[in-house]
């Protein structure tokens, strides 16, 4: 389905690097203490991507596959422009919807509304126009009067309905997704996957990371294995899992 369609993602030799700190400053206090004593604050920086290179094109959905640690919500974070590239490059073409962190964008003290609006406006509309979407992200959402509830009361499960209903009213050119479906009750799910293909005939490019391989096997159209922060394999969805699966049982 991705033939003559343009190319929304391009990702050429990208390498991240990140800094991890060994003795973690848990408070600002405490950071400030430590440095009015001149104490240091152990830490390392580590490769956590190298030389990843692919395209997404509209309309096309690429599942990323890979054992946990191997660099796949950091590779999301860099389509988002979360994380900086060390090297390389990313190129994304349109709005981003990112669906990575659950919760990211919601203050836990406001209600669902109040978030829809938050997020709303992070991802990219004018307050107005999420206001004129509200009555289908609440359709969608299925929340009934939990929207009118602060969100610390919501369970996992609230929260990913209501980031989905958001991100995805919000009419993206990519839409990026880390598992945030894996919490949802099966009825969920397949309203999201309904909605997930209309996006797609409407142009949307998709990224999703998962460990759901009957689901990757059924709806990707390309897949991209990560190992240990190295690009392992990219291509047909069964050629990929079948190379995924040999280095689990290995």
């Amino acid at each position: 389905m991705t033939g003559g369609r343009e190319s929304v993602v391009a990702v050429r030799g990208l390498s991240v690097r990140l800094r991890y700190e060994h003795d973690r400053v848990r408070s600002l206090r405490e950071y400030v203490v430590r440095r009015l004593q001149r104490a240091l604050i152990a830490s390392e920086w580590v490769d956590v991507l190298g030389g990843i290179s692919f395209e997404v094109k509209s309309g096309e959905l690429l599942a990323v596959l890979g054992p946990n640690g191997a660099g796949k919500t950091t590779l999301l974070r860099a389509l988002a422009g979360i994380v900086p590239a060390h090297e390389g490059r990313v190129e994304v073409r349109g709005r981003v919807a990112p669906l990575i962190d659950l919760g990211a964008g919601f203050d836990p003290e406001l209600t669902g509304s109040e978030n829809v609006e938050l997020f709303g406006t992070i991802l990219g509309l004018s307050l107005a126009e999420v206001r004129r979407r509200m009555p289908a992200i609440r359709a969608f959402a299925d929340l009934g009067d939990a929207l009118d509830v602060p969100l610390r009361n919501y369970s996992s499960g609230m929260v990913a309905r209501l980031g989905f209903a958001v991100a995805t009213e919000t009419a993206p050119g990519v839409l990026l997704v880390d598992e945030a479906l894996a919490v949802g009750d099966e009825e969920f799910r397949g309203r999201c996957f309904t909605r997930i293909d209309r996006m797609r005939a409407g142009g949307t490019a998709i990224v999703l990371v998962s460990h759901d391989l009957p689901l990757v096997r059924a709806r990707a159209d390309r897949a991209l294995l990560l190992r240990e922060g190295r690009q392992a394999a990219l291509g047909a969805p069964a050629e990929v899992i079948e190379r995924y699966l040999r280095g689990v049982s290995s």
